[in-house]
């Protein structure tokens, strides 16, 4: 695409410039996020004290069950990946306190492979320090999985859910997944069998690795199906479905009002047009949007001697002196600036508007990553993987993410946690390799199509004279050890509080499953609308 550049410095105005552009496909949500929102808000006033009754109801339940492990596990996994659980914070913390306290390994004489898998899942996800030896009692004389264990398939997909929280050093959860994995995949083939689409499901998307909401949505239905199950929790959990619902409409609502009055479409054509606590989710959504479209500025559209006075630009965080950028960077800047602005007054009502500071310090060092980065590609450097590694974990974007994800969080965030997301930490770290990794294995061909610099897979089969394939396993190796490491800085004492570790968790499980199986983010699929179409439509009651 060759387009007159006005406003650019006079060596390119004078000419036009020859640009690496892609042809995205439309908006596909159209006005979509923006309309019928009006007829969910009577929700709020018809629903909400039913809603407060059956709290009350699962509240006691939840104390009742204490001293009767199964039925106390199954309660709060029910509870849990319903998506209610934020509403009983301290009773889920206390029953499993008094779990932890009360079944250790010394004197567990469970033999129960669903109630164990169970128990352990619930503790590692609370972050409580519980140890795998307690699987060796699964095991024969020889040091293999006993084969009987194969005939519980309840068991067997709790012991696989179990496997995801495993740490480094863990080999016998490393095993128990490639036996699970196996044996499981066995088990879907009859149609009869009850458990078979719970299965399949589990298998792509294992429960730690999926989006909470999406999970929670697609739960209701298996749980509804369940003879067993809790009235109470089944009706509590899609009406405070429904009601967050409500909530999620308005905002999403709002900010795709914002990004249809900035018309980057028409004015940024060769930009993405992608718009997605609730200020922390407007804040976030706002930023990630134009990130994506700086992303596309950086990688394909500006040329090295625009990038260099826009990088500046960011950097200094002036308006002043945004003649001196082609009229498509000003645009973009310009809108940069108001969504930070608009920030620094809702923050400030709140004393708290120093937290803009340090989102405007992470997003100035994402721009020089970029600007780093589209060096590489103009001056031709060939990169080893090291040195790819260690730009590209800053040009993931998540530890600008981060950052940013903490604004409106409230007063778990301190001006501590901030100063900590800017230390690189272990699980900052994890979460970006993850990113990076899996969007590379999903994207370079399309990138190498466009004309992009070259991807961690091109870097690794050079360096190491191997196959794509080979590459492949390698990168595979690495992400499944940074989940890893993001399970250990999950486990007790943290760093922080769990809710900002979260965030990060969170970050990872977005790119665990928009880069799943391809690049659902540039080119949404089939399945990732259906998705995105599930958590936005209310729960029949």
């Amino acid at each position: 695409m060759s387009i007159p550049v006005s406003g650019a410095p006079s060596q390119i105005a004078k000419s036009e410039v020859i640009r690496r552009t892609v042809n995205f496909h439309p908006n596909i949500w159209g006005d979509r996020f923006i309309n019928n929102i009006s007829k969910d808000k009577d929700i709020h006033f018809r629903e909400v004290r039913e809603v407060e009754e059956l709290k009350e109801k699962v509240r006691r339940e939840l104390l009742a069950s204490i001293g009767h492990l199964s039925q106390l596990l199954g309660l709060i996994d029910a509870v849990q990946r319903l998506g209610v659980a934020y509403n009983f914070e301290r009773e889920i913390e206390e029953a499993l306190e008094h779990i932890y306290a009360t079944y250790n390994d010394n004197n567990d004489v469970d033999d129960d492979l669903y109630n164990v898998s169970l128990r352990f899942r619930l503790l590692r996800q609370q972050g409580f320090k519980v140890s795998c030896d307690v699987f060796n009692k699964f095991k024969d004389e020889d040091g293999q999985f006993k084969e009987s264990l194969t005939s519980n398939v309840e068991g067997m997909l709790a012991f696989y859910e179990a496997t995801h929280l495993r740490v480094h050093g863990e080999d016998i959860l490393d095993e128990a997944l490639e036996f699970t994995t196996t044996h499981l995949k066995s088990t879907t083939s009859p149609t009869n069998n009850p458990l078979a689409a719970q299965i399949s499901r589990a298998l792509k998307q294992p429960l730690h690795k999926g989006i909470p909401r999406l999970e929670a949505r697609k739960y209701i239905a298996v749980y509804e199906q369940d003879d067993s199950h809790n009235k109470d929790l089944l009706k509590l959990s899609k009406l405070d479905f429904n009601l967050v619902l409500s909530l999620h409409k308005e905002e999403l609502s709002s900010i795709t009002r914002w990004w249809k009055d900035l018309n980057f479409a028409r004015k940024l054509p060769f930009a993405r047009d992608k718009p997605q606590y609730s200020l922390a989710r407007k804040i976030l959504t706002k930023v990630l949007t134009l990130t994506s479209v700086i992303d596309d500025i950086y990688d394909a559209y500006g040329t090295l001697e625009e990038l260099e006075p826009f990088t500046e630009a960011i950097e200094r965080w002036d308006i002043s002196n945004i003649d001196q950028l082609p009229d498509y960077m000003q645009i973009c800047y310009r809108a940069l600036l108001g969504v930070f602005e608009a920030a620094d007054e809702e923050l400030a009502k709140q004393g708290r508007s120093y937290r803009v500071s340090y989102a405007k310090d992470a997003m100035k060092l994402l721009a020089r990553a970029y600007f780093d980065e589209a060096k590489w590609f103009f001056q031709k450097h060939i990169t080893t993987m090291e040195e790819y590694m260690n730009l590209t974990l800053r040009t993931s974007t998540y530890p600008m993410l981060t950052t940013v994800s903490f604004l409106g969080m409230g007063d778990i965030v301190t001006k501590e946690a901030f100063d900590w997301s800017f230390t690189n930490p272990k699980i900052v770290i994890a979460s970006s390799i993850i990113c990076r990794l899996m969007d590379d294995m999903r994207t370079h061909k399309f990138e190498q199509e466009r004309g992009h610099a070259a991807t961690t897979v091109e870097c690794y089969m050079k360096q190491h004279g191997v196959t794509e394939q080979v590459a492949y396993d390698e990168l595979n190796k690495q992400v499944v050890d940074a989940w890893k490491d993001i399970n250990e800085e999950c486990i007790r004492p943290t760093a922080f509080p769990m809710p900002l570790l979260m965030r990060v968790l969170n970050l990872t499980r977005v790119i665990d499953v928009v880069y799943k199986e391809r690049d659902d983010y540039t080119f949404v699929g089939e399945e990732m609308k259906d998705n995105v179409a599930s958590v936005l439509d209310p729960v029949p009651i």
